[in-house]
């Protein structure tokens, strides 16, 4: 269902996938995982290695399982599923079966967990993580993106595989 790829081999830039199309960051095992709908992050080289980097602010369900886990993935759906994507990024893991709700169809993937709708999965293993710390900020505007001063933070993984669909 999917093949291997080198990520320097995407027709598509990583921004657009993150901020326009959305992903979906899921951490856990297929027993027991939770996912949410991200529009923030990037794609870079860090440390010698191809990596992502994902923000999650600590009141997330999602949370938990990024502290838990090794392993998490970004799954990319080409802009397809905006509805159920939407779901995802609305509803909390804690109190609703957002599986059920969006129809979506996980399987393992690697180290990690993914949804058979997926058209692009990275498979990422945790390298780093830094809180958010608002002394940093430089643009005073980017305060207004935390009213409830509930600051991210930031996971870099290492993308261990670059899944496409076939």
């Amino acid at each position: 269902m999917f093949q291997e790829t080198n990520i320097k081999a995407l027709q598509t830039s990583p921004i657009k996938m993150i901020s326009d199309d959305w992903a979906l960051l899921t951490a856990g095992t297929l027993d027991k995982f939770n996912t949410m709908t991200i529009s923030w992050g990037g794609v870079g080289e860090l440390w010698g290695k191809d990596v992502a980097f994902v923000f999650v602010r600590p009141q997330r369900y999602t949370y938990g399982f990024m502290e838990e886990n090794d392993y998490f993935t970004l799954s990319f759906f080409g802009g397809d599923y905006k509805k159920e994507l939407g779901i995802c990024g609305s509803k909390s893991g804690r109190d609703t079966d957002k599986i059920a709700l969006t129809g979506f169809k996980p399987i393992k993937a690697g180290e990690g967990v993914t949804f058979e709708q997926a058209k692009t999965v990275f498979v990422c293993h945790k390298m780093a993580f830094q809180d958010i710390d608002p002394k940093g900020f430089l643009d005073p505007s980017i305060m207004d993106t935390y009213a409830l001063k509930d600051y991210h933070r930031m996971y870099v993984g290492a993308i261990e595989k670059v899944l496409v669909a076939e």
